[in-house]
């Protein structure tokens, strides 16, 4: 394997070593896989290492890359038809790309090969993903990493001011604005400010849930009643944000949740929250609640932003990829995953045991996000769509421009990218 700019690939061998201690020749397949750096990387490597205890004439080369590596280096591996890669790791956004090149095998003939049916048990809305065209056509990919777009509260506080649980966008500024008025110490509403996808993320819920739309038939759908009310609203409620929002990230974010500061997060991920129980940790044990999006026209509308894997058309081992990716995706992997990981799983069951909840608390909240969540439009153009969007939802964030200036110019923007 080459290098990619001057970041190292990290490589992975795996071979049974039982192979050699039995002297035995036999025939031997590598699996190579494309895969994430990180928790992600760990938690594929556990899987493999579960595998080859049962197969041990395969043997892995895994390949552990940074986001924005693995998307280009998948590119020009898929493109050229080198057959270089097994096995995909792919951001959900992206998999628009690779599907309408046609650079992806059909897994629903390779569950049709094999004599199976897909697995009822993975969520839905999450196989649905991996569908081209979305959400009915053929299947191209099968969920891995269940990460869902969670909405958090002090659930002590919100009960003072008359709310167990927020059905609706309207209690949650109701409750900004009771709290900014008698709770001086605290910070009524936090998310990420910072330009681009972080800014972009935590408004999409609010967006959905008023009924607004990014694409429609294809064409930008920024200049809308529905669209001008979800950004009016966010920016309202942006008015009980701490100052200096614009520069917030996750870390921020995070920390005002664990001290006790932040009373409200409009959007956390399931990385952001782990130590959100531990006492050495947290000032708030047992008191924040994370639950799905609330609803206000649509019904909750978290986002989501899975991690699939596929198999390149191109591979010279599909068959054993596909069974490689049915025990990556099984209940079994996912639920060992989980524990020793804490990667999200993608299992109705998996989000159901009880050992694994009382570990990670936000599971019932998570399922029911993967069950009700949206996806990012499937188009090859999202990342162009996703910086314009940024760029003037800050904007008028700032003051800078109008609710329905901000719009306009979106939908102008995202018009010509999309008509170039």
């Amino acid at each position: 394997m080459k290098r990619i700019g001057m970041t190292m690939i990290v490589v992975l061998l795996l071979v049974p070593m039982a192979m050699f201690a039995r002297g035995v020749a036999e025939d031997v397949t590598t699996l190579t896989i494309a895969g994430r750096d990180g928790a992600y990387g760990d938690a594929m490597e556990l899987a493999i290492q579960s595998y080859t205890e049962t197969h041990p004439n395969v043997r892995f080369e895994l390949l552990k890359l940074s986001g924005s590596e693995l998307m280009e280096q998948s590119v020009i591996e898929l493109r050229g038809g080198t057959g270089a890669f097994d096995v995909l790791l792919v951001d959900d956004p992206f998999l628009p790309q690779l599907q309408e090149a046609g650079w992806l095998a059909d897994l629903d003939a390779l569950y049709k090969k094999k004599g199976i049916t897909i697995d009822p048990d993975l969520v839905e809305n999450m196989v649905n993903i991996g569908r081209y065209p979305f959400p009915n056509g053929p299947l191209y990919a099968l969920p891995h990493v269940g990460n869902v777009a969670l909405f958090a509260y002090r659930q002590d506080v919100s009960r003072k001011y008359g709310v167990e649980k927020f059905d609706t966008w309207t209690q949650v500024l109701d409750v900004a604005k009771k709290i900014k008025a008698n709770e001086p110490a605290m910070t009524p509403v936090l998310f990420r400010g910072v330009q681009g996808n972080p800014i972009v993320t935590g408004f999409l819920p609010i967006y959905w849930a008023f009924g607004a739309d990014i694409l429609k038939d294809g064409k930008p759908a920024f200049n809308t009643p529905e669209a001008l009310k979800a950004m009016e609203y966010f920016l309202e409620l942006a008015k009980y944000a701490p100052q200096g929002v614009t520069a917030y990230q996750a870390t921020q974010v995070s920390d005002a949740l664990l001290s006790g500061v932040g009373a409200m997060a409009i959007e956390v991920w399931p990385g952001w929250i782990g130590n959100l129980e531990n006492p050495e940790l947290s000032n708030v044990v047992g008191k924040v609640k994370i639950a799905a999006h609330p609803g206000q026209v649509n019904q909750s509308s978290s986002m989501i932003g899975a991690w699939m894997v596929a198999i390149p058309k191109d591979s010279k081992n599909i068959d054993a990829a596909f069974d490689f990716l049915l025990h990556l995706t099984s209940a079994e992997t996912q639920a060992m995953i989980s524990e020793k990981n804490g990667v999200p799983p993608t299992r109705h069951s998996v989000h159901k045991i009880p050992e694994l909840v009382a570990m990670y608390p936000w599971y019932p909240a998570q399922l029911d996000g993967q069950i009700t969540g949206s996806v990012r439009p499937r188009t090859n153009y999202w990342a162009e769509i996703e910086s314009v969007f940024g760029d003037y939802l800050q904007r008028a964030l700032v003051g800078n421009l109008s609710a329905q200036s901000a719009l306009d110019q979106i939908q102008k923007r995202v018009t010509e990218i999309l008509e170039r």
